[in-house]
Formats: structure tokens, C-alpha cells, sequence
């Protein structure tokens, strides 16, 4: 065999063995074949996605990103420069106009004056930072974790939250804006740092507390000093400041002047927490503390330029605005909110009808103010009116009066909430038995005809257990079986508080949220049928207007469009779902029609000389002690609430209203009434008529016939009950020691209700004595 072919044969024979090995046969061993399994399960790791992500490419990409994000950063560092102040920070004027687009007024000029930082008192300087940034003096101007969150929720739109360092507020009052960008966000982070760099402390913390807005329009220290304290920035001591520092987180909701009851609690918490953080930094002793009283301010002057009504509907309309921002997420919280409203540069148009307006306010001062003589009786200078007027059918707040004179009484009646609605609550009560078809304790629908024992003082029961709650009625007067229609006209107390509870108070609290009242902490108890939480005309003719407008949710609102030179605000529709069935809302308008020519409104509705035929529904109510007293009525095109406050001149505190302007009691059929009638019916266009869907029609006639001639006869009102108030619900142990002496009846009358030895017999005509029977325990 020559040289070429040996060399043939020992690669054949190679080529064989591989084929072998490759292949797997015997002949390549056991031992062969495990390492060859070991070699594919290794090869077969490394493929699909074991092959993508490896520590190492993990790690790698990871530092990568940071490299790409720091030099990013560095990039924006060196580009960014400190701009000059912004145009927001000096403050334009904002204009509101009538809803005919005519000129109603501007916020006049910026209420700023600046001041050294060495002129405002050292403790008084450190209850800022202890306020809003206890390490500023430690801090590079930033701190990353906040700003991290809120880039986060930027982006994540979640809104605003709080962590910005003093000197990122300044940055953002004074050099940016209130935007909620993720631009402007790390604008504020690197200008911060930089200013922080180039700038002291002292430069900064002068900056923030002449730049920040302190509410009643004054923006800087010194402003705020003389609008709250009446005195300088540099006579300011620390217990003022630190209210002011306090003042800074909501300073709306935080003014004590206008705060309700929570918000004086926030604010006073804030207040506590801002002296507690400087005793904690040193910069407090702890006596020095201990001895501190909280500085109530004093009541605010008002703004220039914004007297009579313009200021109440000025500061109305600038609070529906900061909703809607915070809605929008425009804005994080109330703060911000404020802050974008007041830098200016709004066109706000409101609902206002200038004629509505003009008419409501001279029905005020006819009615009531011009007949008011402090001087002569003293009580006199306690009576304030607040009153709202809405189109039911488009939720448009067409007028408003807030008092005598923004200028003079700062706090806006109308949207005030902490006077009591009185029995203008029975309608809610009526309309919750209707809603939920509701049965009595024998088990007979509630109606406008079901008959009810209206004995004074009538122990409320349940399930045939008394539930510790047996309200008077006005002069205690006993009425006997009456039905609901009878009890709604003369506001008998001891029969809506047993429906009350033959509905169940959770259900009447539902629907009165439904309607449209505040319920957050409303109580389900029977002592609320008498309407004893708080509430505004504001909220009030919002639920006769849901009622009007036949169940359909009614949000009263006062502005109609407001647009800024980059941001156009949508405004919420004011008509919403149906909140309550319309044959419920129109039999409660029904009843509530014989409240005016049968009850307690007929001796200022039901004859006036203007009425003309119209036709009316209301309810009146006069609240515990007279401290308030209202009338809240509609039309088919109107609805429009009064009423009217007890209020010391001096301390602001609830005071009763008995003896004013000469009558022995105000009760909601007289001068809330009286004003009523005067608005609405002298700016009727046409007379019109109630379009219902009830099963009972309209409320009964009245037994005569209305005529302009005739004038109502009345005599003065009996002093007020002085019985022991009852308790909301009886001891957990205790057993009803008897049972109600005139339970109702099972049966509705076939046509009028049975009479008791007790009481007059009932009628659904007019009563001999037109006296305005009316009140609330």
C-alpha cells in the first residue's frame, strides 16, 4: 500500500470514530456519553433568554443609565441658569365680569412691601423654618426625596405633595410657577441647588417670607403682619409669627377669622407643632413655650376697591376656581391652588345677573337693614342676612348677597355653614319617607295624607321602644292627629321626628347627601329632624333647586368660565344624575306649595301684592333660641334661600335674635320671607305653574282665594319653650316605662283627619290666628 493511500485509510477511520461519538453509540463509553450530555445542557444554558440577561449585562445597563443620567444632569446644570424674577411674582390684577360679560370688578393692586430680613425678630425668623424646613440652614436647598416623590406623582398624576426645602418654595414662588410639570420640576431642583450655592441663607429666607402669600390678599411678612396683628413685621412676637409660619400651609382655610370649626383645630394643631419643633431645635426655651397663649388675629379689613357684594362674590368665585385647579390636578393642594389664583392674570366670568344681583340687594335693604337701628336697640347690630338665588334648571348662582359690606363683615353669609337650617330640613325628611316608600310603625305608607300624632313633646318610638327624643312644638302647642301635609304647613316638630325614625335616620342622612348637603359627620339621629347641623344658603338652595328640578342633581355654581393666558378651566356641569325619583322631588314641591298658602309662609308669600299668581313652594325655619332664621322657596324658574344670623358684632359668637327690629321673635315666615318674596317676585318675567308628577296632585288649595287686597293679620309670638333639650337615644339598660299615649292610626283619612279632645280640629284651610306658628328645638 503506497504512502497516499495509508494516509486515506487513517482518515476514513477518523472520520468513523467521530461519526461514532457524535452519535452516541456504545462504542463511545459511558463515561463518553455523560460528558457529552454535561456539554449540551451547558450549551443549551446559554441560549434564549439566559443568553439576554446576564449579571453582567444587568449590572452593566444599570451603570449605564446612571452615567447617562448624571451626565444629563450635569448637562441641565450647566444650561439652566438663574432666571430673572417671573412676571407671576410681581402680580397682575385678575377680572370678573357679570355674566353679560360686563365689568364687576378687579382685585386691585398687590398688597406687598418688602422687608430686611434683619428687621423681622431672629425667633420670629426660625418659626418659618421650623414650619417648613427644620434642616434649611443644614441642607444644599434641596431635598431629593421629596423631589423624587414628586416627580413621581407628576407623572403618575397623582398631584402635589409636601418635602420642598424653603428655598424650593422661593424658587418656585418667585422664579418659576404653580405648574405641576415634570419641567418645572427639575427646573425648581437645579435652581435650588444653584441658589443655594451663590446666595446665603439669609438671602433665601428673606426671599421666601416677602415673596409667600399669607391670605386676605397680602403677600410678604410686613403684609401680612398688619392684616392679621395690625402692627409691623419687626414688632411681630414669636407666637405671632408662628401663626403666620402655620398660615402658610392653607392660608384660605386657615384664617381664623373664616375658618370653621376644623379648620381653627388644623390651625391650631400647625400652630402647636411649629413652636414644639423649635424648642426641640433650641431655638425656643421650654418655659418660654409652656407660657404661650395662641394669638387669635384680628378681624380683616377687607380689600380696596371690593366693597358692598363685589368682595363676597369676588372671594366666592376665587374658591370655586381653586377647586377646580386642585380637580384639574392644576394643582396639588389648597395652597397651590391660592397661590396660581392670586398671581393674577385671570379673566373669571361668574353666573351673576346683574339685574337678579341689584334686585336681590335692595330686597335686603328695604326689608330688613334699612329698618335695623343698633342704636336704638342693640340686638340690632347682631343680625346679619346671607342669601343665594339659582337657576334650578341650569345650576347658575344668579345672585348673591353676603352681608351689609365685604369692607365691614368680612365672612360671606351665604356660604357660611355653621347656623343651623332649622325646619327648612323637614322637606329632606319627607323626601327620604318618599324615596324609600317608607311605612309608619303600623306599617302605612307615608304620604302627604298619612296621619300623624302631632302632641307636643311625644316621645319618639321604635318598634314600640321609646328612643329617648320627644320634641316640642312651637309654644308646645298639642295639635293632635294631623296629616303630614297639615304638619308639614304649621312645621310640627314631634311628627318629623318620629318619621324621621320610621324612615331610619341613616336613610334620611343618605338622601339628604343625594340632595346635596354636606354629611360628612352628620349624625343619624333623631335630634337632626329638627335640623340641627350646619349648613349655608349656598347648600340649602342647591337642594331645593335638586327638588325643583324634579329629582335631577343641582350644583350651584358661581362661575361660568375662567381662562388665564396659558390655562383655560373647564367648569364641572352643575346638572348631574338623578338623584331621587321625580315623583318623590314633585311631591315634595306639591306639599311644600301649601306651606305657602296654608302655613307658616303665608302672611309674607301667599298675599303679597306681587305674586300676581304665581306659583310658590318653600318652607321656613327658625332654629333653637332664634339664634337664625330662614326662608328657602322656588318657583318652576327660581329658587332662592335666606336667612338670617345672630351674630355678636365683636366676638362673632352665635347670639339669639329676639326683640330685633322690635318683634318679640324672627321667624322665618317674617323678614327671611318678606325678602324673599320682594326679590322673586320683582324680577319675574312671567307668572308660571308647577309641572308635577305625583300621585296626589297639587297640595290642597286653600279655602279662600288670594287677593292683592288682602293684608295678613298676625300677633306677636310667644316666648320661646324652655324645656330640657332631650338626649339623641336612650340608656343602653333602659325600658320604656309607658308607651305613646296617641300612637298614630293605621288608616289615612278619607278626607279629613279625626280630631282629639286635645286639639282644634285640623283644617287645611286658613287658620283663624295667621300668627306665624313656626319654630325648631
Amino acid at each position: 500500500m503506497g504512502r497516499a493511500e495509508e494516509r486515506r485509510a487513517r482518515q476514513s477511520a477518523g472520520r468513523r470514530a467521530a461519526s461514532r461519538r457524535s452519535s452516541g453509540t456504545p462504542s463511545a463509553g459511558v463515561g463518553g456519553g455523560r460528558a457529552a450530555a454535561r456539554r449540551a445542557a451547558k450549551r443549551g444554558g446559554r441560549s434564549g433568554i439566559g443568553r439576554l440577561f446576564t449579571w453582567k449585562k444587568i449590572l452593566g445597563t444599570f451603570f449605564g443609565l446612571c452615567l447617562l443620567g448624571m451626565g444629563a444632569f450635569i448637562v441641565l446644570y450647566m444650561v439652566i441658569d438663574i432666571p430673572e424674577g417671573n412676571a407671576d411674582a410681581k402680580r397682575q390684577s385678575n377680572i370678573y365680569k357679570y355674566r353679560d360679560g360686563s365689568i364687576m370688578a378687579r382685585d386691585g393692586k398687590v398688597n406687598r412691601e418688602v422687608v430686611d430680613l434683619a428687621k423681622v425678630p431672629k425667633d420670629v425668623r426660625y418659626s418659618f423654618v421650623a414650619a417648613e424646613n427644620k434642616t434649611f440652614f443644614k441642607d444644599a436647598g434641596v431635598d431629593l426625596k421629596g423631589t423624587a416623590r414628586g416627580l413621581f406623582n407628576t407623572l403618575t398624576g397623582k398631584g402635589a405633595q409636601g418635602g420642598s426645602t424653603i428655598t424650593q418654595q422661593y424658587v418656585k414662588n418667585y422664579y418659576l410657577s404653580q405648574e405641576q410639570t415634570v419641567t418645572r420640576k427639575l427646573k425648581e431642583l437645579i435652581i435650588s441647588l444653584k441658589l443655594d450655592r451663590e446666595k446665603s441663607k439669609d438671602y433665601i429666607l428673606a426671599g421666601y417670607i416677602n415673596t409667600s402669600y399669607y391670605g386676605r390678599n397680602a403677600y410678604g411678612i410686613q403684609a401680612a403682619a398688619q392684616a392679621y396683628y395690625r402692627t409691623d413685621a419687626e414688632d411681630l412676637d414669636v407666637a405671632q409669627g408662628a401663626y403666620l409660619a402655620a398660615l402658610l400651609q392653607a392660608p384660605s382655610q386657615y384664617d381664623w377669622a373664616v375658618a370653621s370649626e376644623t379648620g381653627k383645630k388644623l390651625v391650631k394643631n400647625r400652630w402647636n407643632y411649629v413652636l414644639d419643633n423649635m424648642v426641640e431645635e433650641g431655638w425656643l426655651s421650654a418655659s418660654e413655650r409652656a407660657d404661650m397663649k395662641f394669638p387669635v388675629p384680628e378681624p380683616p379689613k377687607g380689600d380696596p376697591g371690593l366693597e358692598g357684594q363685589k368682595g363676597y362674590l369676588v372671594e366666592a368665585a376665587n374658591a370655586a376656581l381653586e377647586r377646580q385647579l386642585i380637580a384639574e390636578g392644576a394643582a396639588g393642594n389648597t395652597k397651590e391652588a391660592e397661590a396660581m389664583v392670586k398671581a393674577g392674570g385671570w379673566t373669571v366670568t361668574l353666573n351673576i345677573d346683574k339685574k337678579k344681583q341689584t334686585a336681590l340687594e335692595k330686597a335686603v335693604k328695604t326689608q330688613l337693614t334699612s329698618k335695623l337701628d343698633p342704636k336704638k336697640r342693640k340686638v340690632d347690630g347682631s343680625v346679619q342676612a346671607g342669601a343665594v338665588s339659582v337657576d334650578p334648571k341650569t345650576g347658575a348662582v344668579v345672585a348673591m348677597y353676603g352681608g351689609v359690606n365685604y369692607l365691614e363683615h368680612y365672612t360671606n353669609n351665604a356660604t357660611r355653614d355653621d347656623y343651623q337650617p332649622a325646619s327648612t330640613f323637614k322637606p329632606v325628611i319627607l323626601a327620604a319617607a318618599l324615596e324609600e316608600n317608607a311605612e309608619t310603625q303600623d306599617g302605612e305608607p307615608i304620604t302627604a295624607d298619612t296621619i300623624y300624632d302631632g302632641t307636643s313633646k311625644r316621645p319618639v318610638v321604635d318598634n314600640g321602644e321609646k328612643v329617648g327624643f320627644a320634641p316640642e312644638n312651637e309654644d308646645d302647642e298639642n295639635y293632635g292627629e294631623i296629616t303630614v301635609q297639615t304638619a308639614m304647613n304649621k312645621s310640627v316638630n314631634s311628627v318629623f321626628a318620629q318619621m324621621g325614625v320610621d324612615v331610619g335616620m341613616t336613610e334620611v342622612v343618605d338622601v339628604a347627601g343625594k340632595l346635596g348637603m354636606e354629611t360628612e359627620g352628620m349624625q343619624a339621629v333623631p335630634a337632626q329632624t329638627l335640623g340641627s347641623m350646619g349648613a349655608s344658603p349656598l347648600e340649602m338652595a342647591g337642594v331645593y333647586a335638586t327638588l325643583d328640578n324634579h329629582g335631577e342633581k343641582v350644583t350651584p355654581t358661581i362661575v361660568k368660565s375662567a381662562e388665564h393666558l396659558h390655562r383655560k378651566v373647564t367648569m364641572p356641569d352643575p346638572i348631574g344624575d338623578q338623584v331621587i325619583s321625580r315623583e318623590a322631588a314633585d311631591t315634595v314641591t306639591s306639599v311644600l306649595t301649601g306651606v305657602v298658602d296654608d302655613g307658616t309662609a303665608q302672611a309674607s308669600v301667599r298675599n303679597n301684592p306681587l305674586r300676581d299668581g304665581q306659583q310658590v313652594a318653600g318652607k321656613t325655619g327658625t332654629s333653637d333660641n332664634n339664634k337664625s332664621a330662614w326662608f328657602t322657596g322656588y318657583t318652576p324658574e327660581l329658587v332662592t334661600s335666606v336667612g338670617l344670623f345672630g351674630e355678636d358684632p365683636k366676638t362673632y359668637a352665635q347670639v339669639p335674635m329676639y326683640k330685633a327690629v322690635g318683634e318679640d321673635r324672627i321667624n322665618g315666615g317674617g323678614f327671611p320671607a318678606q325678602i324673599w318674596a320682594a326679590y322673586t317676585f320683582g324680577v319675574m318675567d312671567e307668572v308660571t305653574k308647577f309641572d308635577l308628577d305625583t300621585r296626589q296632585g297639587a297640595a290642597v288649595k286653600p279655602t279662600r282665594t288670594p287677593t292683592a287686597t288682602q293684608q295678613p293679620t298676625s300677633e306677636p309670638p310667644t316666648e320661646e319653650p324652655t324645656s330640657e333639650a332631650p338626649t339623641s337615644s336612650p340608656p343602653p339598660s333602659q325600658t320604656p316605662s309607658q308607651t305613646p299615649t296617641s300612637p298614630p292610626p293605621s288608616q289615612a283619612p278619607t278626607t279629613r283627619p279625626p280630631t282629639t279632645p286635645s286639639a282644634p280640629p285640623p283644617t287645611f284651610g286658613i287658620p283663624e290666628n295667621t300668627a306665624d306658628p313656626e319654630a325648631d328645638q
